[in-house]
């Protein structure tokens, strides 16, 4: 599977938010809503996400493996730095 495109929703200053990403894979699936948050450390990706009833957040999609996961991360945050210098 291969990252085909990625696009950024920029936001304002809104917390720990910086940006909503779309992704697509393969020229053929779409994945929308993906967060940029700015963590402790590091920038990193949060996957869309739906609230249950009970408060907590569960994914609605995400990667089912690392590689997919660190593969993802990596293009997305170094595209996002290329696009929004700090």
């Amino acid at each position: 599977m291969e990252i085909t495109d990625i696009k950024f929703r920029r936001t304002e200053a809104y917390g720990r938010l910086k940006a909503l990403v779309s992704v697509t894979f393969d020229n053929t699936f779409a994945v929308h809503d993906i967060k940029i948050i700015d963590g402790q450390d590091r920038l990193f990706l949060a996957m869309p996400s739906r609230r249950m009833p009970d408060g907590r957040y569960r994914d609605i999609a995400h990667p089912v493996g690392n590689a997919l996961r660190d593969e993802l991360e990596h293009r997305v945050l170094d595209a996002y730095r290329a696009s929004f210098p700090q």
